[in-house]
């Protein structure tokens, strides 16, 4: 995908999540990754302490990972909380090279969610 496809669809995704959750501004990164925690863990709540919303985004990162074999999901623990394990390491370096990665890979599991609606071409 292009950056300019990236840029696109990102903002698409963003747009979208806005309407579904009736918020003001657009939710960033973050806020996505914490919405794919909650989901991939099932731990829906109104409220999360700073450290839940750590390990959901961190959730959901070896989620969107164990998707391109990088991680893979070996269970749950005794409370309930996903565990997965590294499978292969990556090596894309630098947080730029990251968030464009992590974008893509959330658009793609938003695409498969159908909350977001494949490109027409």
């Amino acid at each position: 995908m292009e950056d300019w496809e990236l840029d696109f669809h990102w903002l698409a995704l963003r747009h979208k999540i806005k309407e579904i959750m009736r918020r003001e501004t657009l939710p960033d990164l973050n806020a996505l990754l914490l919405l794919v925690g909650i989901q991939e863990s099932g731990r829906v709540r109104t409220r999360y302490s700073k450290e839940e919303k750590q390990d959901l985004m961190h959730v959901a990162v070896c989620h969107l990972l164990s998707q391109e074999g990088y991680y893979r999901f070996v269970g749950f623990d005794a409370d309930g909380w996903p565990h997965y394990e590294v499978a292969r390491t990556h090596d894309i370096n630098g947080l730029k090279p990251q968030e464009t990665w992590l974008k893509s890979l959330l658009i793609r599991y938003f695409r498969a969610a159908e909350i977001l609606p494949e490109p027409s071409h």
